[in-house]
């Protein structure tokens, strides 16, 4: 069936044709499949129920880091998330989609810059979700979110997406391994004891990370380590 398929692709007149049917199939699958899936492959979706599996355990302060409005793009935010947390807080950048709230719990804090001394350790979590890509000084931002928790980071990074930046405000420049966050949060203190992914065949694909100063005296309890083979489904099809 395949080597048929293979021949007609290549037909100078048919050829087109076939194409775009195979094209148009695959959309209707896709669509099908991110509907009838969707806890499993909007990734959107996905990591919301990750960080639902542990937030909860979190008695400490926690902060959403350049989290915008805190929403988690579902009709919820974030910080119901951390229910258990005795204070929390959301940072933000200037510019679009940057500082709006200026309550107590507002901080501005450039992932590119050195962090004050008094958010140093402040927090017992440090919460990011989908930021790093478009922070140019990436080993900088990490050290900097790695600097404001005492016991526990935990990010949300793709690894598969398409290209996303907004002219003026933003930028779009990195997809992380597992390996590389791993190793990035390590040279900053931090053991990474979990990491999952939604790697598919129909979405993007996010990595969910979540790393600890000690893992012997953190509060973090987590399922056991694994380095997801992100790629190795998107492209099975």
């Amino acid at each position: 069936m395949e080597t048929l398929l293979v021949g007609l692709l290549k037909l100078p007149v048919i050829g087109p044709v076939v194409n775009a049917l195979c094209a148009w199939q695959y959309r209707l699958v896709a669509a099908a499949m991110r509907r009838a899936r969707r806890h499993e492959v909007r990734p959107r979706e996905w990591s919301n129920r990750e960080l639902a599996k542990i937030a909860g355990q979190f008695e400490g302060a926690v902060i959403n880091v350049s989290g915008w409005r805190d929403e988690d793009q579902r009709g919820g935010h974030y910080r119901d998330y951390f229910s258990r947390a005795s204070a929390y807080a959301v940072s933000n950048f200037k510019g679009t989609k940057g500082m709006e709230d200026q309550s107590g719990d507002a901080v501005f804090i450039d992932l590119e810059e050195d962090l004050p001394a008094e958010l140093r350790g402040k927090y017992q979590v440090a919460y990011n979700h989908t930021t790093l890509e478009h922070v140019f000084e990436i080993h900088k931002a990490i050290e900097n979110i790695c600097a404001l928790s005492h016991d526990t980071v935990i990010l949300v990074t793709p690894f598969l997406q398409s290209v996303h930046f907004e002219e003026g405000a933003f930028g779009d420049y990195w997809r992380p391994t597992p390996m590389c966050l791993s190793r990035i949060l390590e040279t900053n203190g931090f053991a990474t004891v979990y990491q999952s992914s939604n790697d598919n065949p129909w979405h993007y694909a996010y990595i969910f990370t979540v790393a600890v100063r000690d893992p012997k005296t953190s509060v973090c309890k987590t399922g056991p380590l694994s380095v997801p083979l992100v790629g190795s489904g998107h492209f099975s099809v």
